[in-house]
Parts: structure tokens; sequence; C-alpha cells
């Protein structure tokens, strides 16, 4: 399954659980593995309970780890200034892999999947969500 989400960039931040969610309900898998996966290099997939402080403390230690506006030298090569972006994703990763059991995803009480875009612009980001079992 495929599914698309606009972003506004600059670290916007989605719960597209409810989406994979719907994926794992779709394909009937009782018992296996559900991968979710973004292709691009600047955003990423991971698991946080969704609510505004944790969002605003992943912002901000992710603004200490790899600073929006420092002069990476991905920037003076391509002049499009996301170098921060792509450190992000690295960090982050592009994909999530999760247990699924008797048809349902393994998430904790409070565990969410969230997707990421931490580009310097909006984009439309193309989400894949495999099933194996």
């Amino acid at each position: 399954m495929k599914f698309s989400i606009e972003t506004k960039g600059f670290n916007d931040m989605i719960d597209i659980t409810e989406k994979v969610d719907e994926a794992v309900k779709e394909s009937k898998v009782e018992d296996g593995i559900c991968l979710v996966f973004c292709a691009g290099s600047t955003a990423g997939i991971t698991t946080i309970e969704y609510e505004d402080g944790a969002l605003k403390d992943l912002k901000e230690t992710l603004e200490n780890i790899a600073p929006m506006h420092e002069n990476y030298e991905h920037c003076k090569k391509w002049g499009d200034c996301n170098g921060y972006a792509h450190i992000r994703s690295t960090l982050l990763k592009p994909s999530f892999c999760c247990p699924v059991e008797n048809g349902k995803l393994v998430l904790g009480t409070w565990q969410q999947i969230l997707f990421i875009d931490f580009d310097n612009r909006p984009r439309n980001r193309e989400i894949v969500v495999k099933i194996i079992g």
C-alpha cells in the first residue's frame, strides 16, 4: 500500500499511525512485520508519544544536534541549504519496522508512528507500507 501526504517542511510532524494501521487491516496478515518507508533523504519515520511537549522536545533536540542555519558543505555545493535535513534524516532514518500480532501493530499505549519532513520547503511525500507475514 502507498499513500501520499502534503507537508509544510521545516520539521513538519505528522501522525501516520491510522494510515499504517489501515494498511495492516487491509493486508489481513495476522502475524508478521510491517515496514513503513519514505523514499527521500530529507525525511524520517519514527515513533513518539504524539503530544505537543514531546514534539517540541524532539524539534529542539534535533536543532541542537543538526542546527538549521549551519554552513553545511552540502549547501555550499548545491545551494539548496538543506544540509541539516539530510543529517536529521540520517539520524532518524526514512523507515520504521513494527511487529504485527493478531492482525494489529504492536505499539505501546502512547506510541504513535511519526513522519517528519525536515526539508526547507513544502513537499508531497509518498509513504510505502509493506506487510510481510
